[in-house]
């Protein structure tokens, strides 16, 4: 049966937006490209770099008419762009699949999850308070204040631009800052979206701006003096390019890159749940989620029938027309995605010795203009490999026995990573043991990714970035502190 097609009437039209300014950009034209059919969905002239001068300057001009304005009116905006996002629910979702191929089956709750992002931190605008500090010696006054940076650059990922941006925007907005965000090309529809919900909702020409376009508008927004921080959501190697970049302007950057996460699967763990949520780190995001769970670490006396039951739970998981709400896997991003995780399974099981038990061939069919691999996974890898410590970022499980939770703990820690970590187990006592022996800056305990709402801050350790986003430490991202000390002594004195 031939895919359905995307609906084209609702994708958004203008690429750029600056000062409240829909607009076509100046930059070079491309073809964004429906994973799914391999098709074109139409012609996106890109941002050029004068027009990254035009968006920080119209941020800058706005910059302290926001920060002025009070609390409780930029959570009463923030409040409104959370009604529309609801509203727009249905149209964010089909752009979702569009953009990216991911399945419809996951995209309905985006706007649900944007509105709670403009909600949860609209509500701390009115709520970020100084504090003082007690004063040695002479009599004084002494208190800290928090401040918005001014403007911030906010560079968003293909993945899941929606969630991305949001999850970044929304603090950002409520400490005071403006924003310039860096739509994806790969995947602009939905950031292109929601900056007409800005102008929609009544926001100050300047407050959030839309740039479309690939590296080297990146780079222009990164070295642009007028931008006072980068937030970076993307992959490790961009984020050392960024940093390079910054050091220019001494700016700070925020960086949330990708994982490497493990799945331990202990003997007294539920084996049907942790099967199903084992495979959730093929399917969300059709597997290209930086904090999915994609190394199963199995203790060996279970490891068999934990491998069986996997493999059974993935044949009946459907991979096909993202459109399709029965549909559960859609298609990787692009056709040189495809080719390099058929290249790194290839070599896994070629040369590094692992065993392939589903999976690892290109779908076929009405599939085959798409960019589909089926749930793919490999069983008996061993750590040093390369599968095994770099990001596949598909839908490719690798299955690991071990016998020791101290071994457990090596292997899950033994790569360059540290976002997520995913532990099965009914053993209390273990299940905090582990948790604290993890090197991973978000821990799931038989879960797969309910703690992501936006009161939890989340965010990596080691190669998988610094800073968090949400919460109350992702509000703190996007403030600065100063110090001041008044003398309260008389004069004379």
């Amino acid at each position: 049966m031939p895919f359905q097609a995307p609906n084209k009437d609702l994708l958004p039209r203008f690429p750029v937006i600056i000062n409240g300014t829909p607009a076509t950009g100046s930059g070079v034209c491309m073809p964004h490209i429906y994973p799914a059919t391999g098709q074109a969905t139409g012609e996106i002239r890109l941002a050029s770099v004068d027009e990254v001068d035009a968006a920080v300057q119209a941020a800058r001009q706005a910059a302290p008419a926001w920060r002025a304005l009070s609390g409780d009116k930029r959570r009463d905006l923030m409040f409104k762009l959370a009604a529309l996002a609801e509203q727009d629910g249905a149209r964010l979702a089909h752009l979702s699949t569009i953009e990216n191929g991911s399945a419809a089956i996951g995209t309905g709750f985006l706007a649900y999850d944007a509105g709670q992002k403009f909600r949860y931190f609209g509500g701390w605008a009115d709520k970020i308070q100084g504090r003082t500090i007690a004063t040695w010696g002479s009599p004084a006054h002494d208190y800290v204040a928090y401040e918005p940076y001014g403007v911030i650059g906010a560079i968003i990922p293909w993945n899941g631009p929606l969630f991305a941006v949001t999850m970044v925007v929304a603090p950002a907005l409520a400490a005071g800052n403006c924003v310039v965000v860096k739509a994806p090309e790969l995947a602009p529809y939905t950031v292109m979206r929601l900056g007409e919900l800005f102008i929609e909702a009544g926001f100050p020409p300047g407050v959030f701006n839309v740039i479309t376009g690939g590296a080297d508008i990146g780079e222009a927004m990164v070295a642009h003096p007028g931008i006072d921080k980068i937030q970076f959501v993307g992959s490790g190697p961009t984020a050392k390019k960024v940093l390079r970049t910054a050091a220019e302007t001494l700016k700070p950057c925020g960086l949330e890159l990708g994982g490497k996460s493990a799945v331990i699967v202990f003997a007294d763990a539920d084996l049907q749940n942790a099967a199903k949520r084992g495979l959730s780190g093929a399917i969300s995001a059709n597997g290209q989620g930086c904090v999915n769970g994609t190394r199963l670490l199995v203790e060996r006396p279970i490891y068999a029938q934990y491998l069986q039951m996997l493999q059974a739970m993935a044949g009946h998981i459907k991979i096909g027309d993202p459109l399709d709400s029965s549909t559960m896997v859609g298609p990787v991003v692009s056709q040189s995605s495809l080719d390099r995780i058929l290249g790194i399974v290839d070599r896994a099981v070629a040369q590094e010795g692992g065993r392939l038990l589903t999976g690892g061939q290109r779908l076929g069919g009405d599939a085959a203009n798409g960019f589909f691999l089926p749930i793919t996974i490999v069983a008996d890898v061993g750590n040093n490999t390369n599968i095994a410590q770099h990001e596949v970022f598909g839908p490719v499980l690798t299955v690991t026995p071990f016998d020791t939770e101290d071994e457990a703990i090596a292997i899950a820690n033994g790569t360059a990573y540290g976002l997520g970590g995913y532990i099965h187990t009914t053993n209390l006592r273990r299940a905090h043991t582990m948790a604290a022996a993890l090197d991973s800056g978000m821990i799931h305990v038989n879960g797969s990714g309910e703690g992501m709402t936006p009161c939890c801050p989340f965010g990596g350790m080691k190669q998988s970035g610094y800073g968090r986003l949400g919460g109350e430490a992702g509000l703190h991202e996007f403030l600065r502190i100063k110090n001041v000390w008044m003398s309260l002594s008389k004069p004379g004195a």
